[in-house]
């Protein structure tokens, strides 16, 4: 079990907080370093972090505040949580879906990220490594002064994200990844299973997304056919043409963009419409 060293304050500190009685359940104080949470969707993936922000105050946070080679709660008060709504990647390393308590060891050159499953902690004075579900090393990177510390997603992507950590002159950045597309293809079945009998937008929705991802070609197929059989529209038929083309079935495309065409000018945006023009007739020069 590795323990940071408690001064005196903070230790008092934590036992009011273990020891707290119903007594004082609701008093509310303000704190010296006040709460904070980011919220993320990540595609499909919720990130949440919430946390404590102490400030420089002129002090020497590493090596000073924060020691080197100690826990730390990675903030002030109760220790960083951070949530992930579905399983994630960390640096590579898979890590389930889940609360987390965020703790880290600082040294001059290089960090321990560690999440860990006991979430509800004050501070790093009960952590304990046997809970915890993963550990990354990290290289800390030089950065604009930051007065009060926070978490960002500096970088984000519809399949992964940089979670960042800044505080005095300091990044310490750490990289997700998120099975986006396995995510939405599996809602996707989902979804067509339990189709409503006159529900042709959830239908091309679904095989929109297949198609422009590139996945379950034959299913999205058959979800766009299912969407047409339901009401035809510029927008499913449409992309029945692009999907045709795909294939190099130029003469159907063309017949189902036509239909588009037809269908864009009783209720469709022109621009989309003249899109699709320009579509058709840069096919019918490669007949």
């Amino acid at each position: 079990m590795r323990l940071s060293p408690i001064a005196p304050a903070a230790a008092l500190l934590a036992v009011a907080f273990l020891a707290g009685g119903s007594s004082g359940a609701d008093l509310k104080l303000p704190r010296p370093s006040q709460k904070a949470q980011v919220m993320q969707t990540v595609g499909l993936t919720d990130v949440t972090i919430t946390y404590s922000r102490p400030g420089v105050k002129g002090r020497v946070i590493w090596g000073g505040l924060v020691p080197y080679d100690k826990v730390w709660r990675t903030g002030a008060n109760e220790a960083t949580s951070i949530a992930f709504s579905t399983d994630v990647k960390v640096n590579g390393h898979p890590l389930k879906a889940g609360t987390y308590s965020l703790h880290t060891i600082p040294t001059t050159d290089e960090w321990t990220v560690i999440f860990n499953t006991k979430a509800d902690l004050w501070g790093s004075y009960a952590y304990n490594d046997s809970a915890d579900a993963l550990r990354i090393e990290v290289k800390p990177q030089p950065h604009e002064f930051t007065e009060w510390m926070q978490f960002s997603l500096p970088a984000i992507a519809s399949e992964k994200a940089t979670i960042a950590l800044d505080w005095e002159n300091l990044r310490v950045p750490f990289e997700i990844e998120v099975n986006t597309i396995e995510q939405g293809l599996a809602n996707a079945r989902d979804a067509m299973a339990s189709l409503a009998p006159d529900d042709q937008a959830t239908a091309f929705r679904c095989a929109s997304f297949a198609f422009q991802n590139g996945v379950a070609p034959a299913e999205a197929k058959e979800w766009v056919d299912k969407s047409i059989s339901i009401k035809e529209t510029w927008l499913n038929l449409r992309l029945k043409a692009d999907m045709m083309a795909k294939e190099g079935q130029l003469k159907d495309a063309i017949a189902y963009a036509e239909r588009a065409i037809a269908k864009g000018k009783e209720d469709g945006p022109a621009d989309e419409v003249a899109k699709i023009e320009k579509q058709v007739s840069a096919w019918k020069e490669k007949m």
